[in-house]
């Protein structure tokens, strides 16, 4: 009598099988959420300190039109840099930069009084280290989980990440508030430096012998492969507007105060993260879908229209839920990215690719930033929000009606996937023999997976 429900519950509890298969992903998923979660501390302290030492809505804004052109130049670059280097160096430099980087923040935060300026100039900082790691990470991925785990793998990345989330930005509103800035700061100096000590514990990952030195030309050849790919190209777009029109965290410190409840900014910020949580627990079932493009489509719609509800109601607790609704539309279309990704690009691009996906989940989140604050200031608070959420809904509906292969993608039947697959078995051996000591394999053709969303690690 109680075998079927056991077997009800296993079927929608998270597939744990990267864990079992690949030491490097255990070591990298650990360093994620510790790094996570000292990011996130300084990623609420720092808006805060701009609102503060501003009240503008829009100075808070701004700092995503700063981080903007950083991203693009060094996140292509780094996309470039991925194919050429050892990449667990290029992430090992990175994270201690990184560090380098909170530690201004927190010289800044103890002066008598703290300087704006630095703030800009840090979050720019951060944006060209992040551009710079998240290709290196990804493709590094590539190399660690099979090809059959590329789902499971996608869905514990998520959880990861949604565990940092809840827990800095909740923590992160609490020590901001009773121990100020320069505490959050020292909190995400520490995160980082765990980060470092995990990372020299990954296996090397040298590029392969016939790698080409990193050159415009070499990302014009990623580029032109993902244009002619009208697949890839629908996962960018409807991420692109999803977060451009619907991505109001920079006003959230404004939308707490216009609905009275200033003890709520945290968990603003840390309810997208439950509801992504939810989604991510209870993920197993995602594994047995083919139809990855349907997750992208309907993920980013929930989005928008739990945005568009966000905006409208005046009840705190109703806009919290709202928010948690939203995060499970979010890590659903992440999903549904990252697999297609991961089962459709050639190892021998992945780094540049990956360039270009780092693109397309954080310059959305950026210019969103600028878009929700420049509206706040012209309409309001609660308009900025609820008008970006129907634009999304608009948007996403169109491209879904332009780009149909995205709607149809069959992960047995797309003849990228198909490819990749059989280069995937056919190097299982060798593939197998990496993955099982942890270590990487030169030129491997495991495809990897990035995490969903927009997880760029940065104080």
């Amino acid at each position: 009598m109680t075998t079927a429900p056991l077997r009800s519950i296993r079927s929608i509890l998270p597939d744990l099988s990267p864990f079992r298969s690949s030491r490097d992903f255990r070591l990298l998923w650990v360093q994620g959420l510790v790094t996570t979660f000292g990011s996130f501390m300084a990623m609420i302290a720092l808006p805060l300190q701009i609102k503060d030492l501003t009240g503008s809505p829009l100075a808070v804004g701004a700092m995503g039109a700063v981080e903007l052109v950083p991203l693009i130049v060094f996140g292509l670059y780094g996309g470039a840099l991925a194919d050429a280097v050892d990449r667990r160096r290029v992430i090992l430099l990175t994270e201690a930069g990184l560090g380098l980087l909170a530690a201004l923040l927190l010289l800044n935060a103890l002066l008598p009084q703290p300087m704006l300026w630095p703030l800009y100039v840090v979050a720019a900082g951060v944006s060209a280290l992040a551009g710079l790691q998240r290709p290196a990470l990804d493709s590094l991925m590539a190399r660690i989980v099979p090809h059959d785990q590329l789902t499971a793998a996608a869905a514990l990345n998520a959880a990861r990440w949604q565990l940092g989330t809840i827990a800095g930005p909740s923590v992160a509103g609490v020590v901001v508030a009773y121990a100020g800035h320069a505490t959050a700061y020292g909190i995400t100096i520490l995160g980082f430096a765990a980060s470092v000590l995990l990372c020299l514990r990954l296996s090397p990952a040298p590029a392969a012998h016939d790698a080409e030195r990193p050159s415009l030309r070499g990302i014009a050849e990623g580029a032109r492969y993902a244009w002619s790919r009208p697949v890839l190209l629908g996962t960018y777009a409807i991420d692109l507007a999803a977060m451009f029109f619907a991505f109001p965290n920079a006003i959230f410190p404004f939308l707490a105060d216009e609905l009275d409840a200033p003890w709520s900014l945290g968990l603003m910020y840390a309810a997208g993260a439950v509801g992504s949580v939810i989604l991510s627990v209870t993920s197993g079932w995602t594994s047995r879908v083919r139809r990855h493009g349907l997750f992208v489509v309907f993920g980013a719609a929930g989005w928008g229209l739990a945005i568009t509800a966000a905006g409208w109601f005046s009840n705190i607790w109703l806009v919290l839920v709202c928010l948690a609704f939203a995060g499970m539309g979010d890590t659903l279309s992440g999903l549904g990215r990252s697999t297609i990704w991961n089962q459709t690009i050639p190892e021998e691009l992945r780094g540049r690719l990956a360039g270009i996906e780092v693109l397309s989940y954080s310059i959305g989140p950026q210019l969103g930033q600028v878009r929700a604050g420049a509206m706040a200031g012209w309409t309001g608070t609660r308009p900025a929000v609820w008008s970006g959420g129907i634009a999304c809904l608009a948007t996403v509906g169109l491209l879904a009606a332009v780009l149909p292969r995205l709607v149809t993608y069959d992960a047995d039947t797309d003849e990228d996937a198909l490819r990749r697959r059989a280069q995937k078995e056919a190097s299982a051996p060798g593939a197998v023999a990496g993955t099982a000591t942890g270590t990487a394999v030169p030129g491997a053709t495991a495809p990897g997976t990035p995490a969903p969303g927009t997880e760029t690690a940065a104080p």
